[in-house]
């Protein structure tokens, strides 16, 4: 890792093992986001890389609820670009498109308003992590007591003496891939996939098909 805006990067990002439940390690990237020396790096390398990758070719950035927001918007001003917002039902008002993606514990659903895009318009999907992208998810009925698990900027390894029962494999797309689809609801065209952190043990990235993806930082 020689680059030094890339180490400037890295070091701002932190693990905590076990939270927010035994079996989970944390990448916290609060660190990142209260040094404005490392956000701007971040955000730097993100452009340059889409730059490099797709010249003057985006349209637009779409942002993902909820850590992608915090990305977006920056790398879209970076770039000269307006951000589109891809978010839970719920949340949008006006007519929207919606799919269906999974949870380690069911599924929900993104939405995108229906005029935000327009067929053809090329678009680069961004989020703090990517971790298992797509189907195949692990599904299990939640145990008592136990909270939400992040699926977000943390990994998971569960053991083989684990208490969860029933558990079964989900169909469903995970966040960055059925944002993918969504998009093509909209007929619009996904250039790339982007995020700040990797799980590469994970595999997303296989999940994605045939959209390219870029991260700054791969952990296993």
């Amino acid at each position: 890792m020689a680059d030094p805006e890339l180490q400037l990067v890295a070091r701002r990002i932190r693990s905590f093992p076990d939270f927010p439940i035994p079996g989970v390690l944390f990448r916290d990237i609060s660190p990142l986001l209260k040094d404005p020396d490392s956000f701007r790096a971040s955000i730097s390398l993100l452009a340059n890389h889409l730059k490099k990758a797709h010249g003057g070719r985006i349209d637009y950035i779409a942002g993902l609820d909820s850590r992608g927001f915090l990305f977006g918007p920056s790398l879209a001003q970076e770039l000269g670009l307006g951000c589109v917002l891809i978010r839970k039902r719920g949340k949008l008002p006006g007519p929207t498109v919606s799919t269906s993606y999974a949870l380690e514990y069911g599924k929900a659903e993104l939405e995108i308003q229906r005029d935000a895009l327009e067929p053809g318009q090329k678009v680069v999907v961004v989020d703090d992590l990517l971790a298992t992208g797509g189907e195949s998810l692990p599904q299990a009925k939640k145990p008592a007591g136990v909270g939400g698990v992040c699926l977000g900027t943390c990994e998971r390894s569960v053991p083989a003496t684990s208490s969860f029962p029933s558990l079964t494999l989900s169909p469903l797309p995970g966040t960055m891939r059925a944002a993918c689809e969504l998009l093509g609801q909209l007929q619009a065209e996904v250039l790339e996939c982007v995020s700040l952190v990797e799980l590469t043990s994970l595999k997303g990235r296989e999940k994605l098909g045939a959209v390219p993806f870029f991260s700054l930082l791969q952990y296993k």
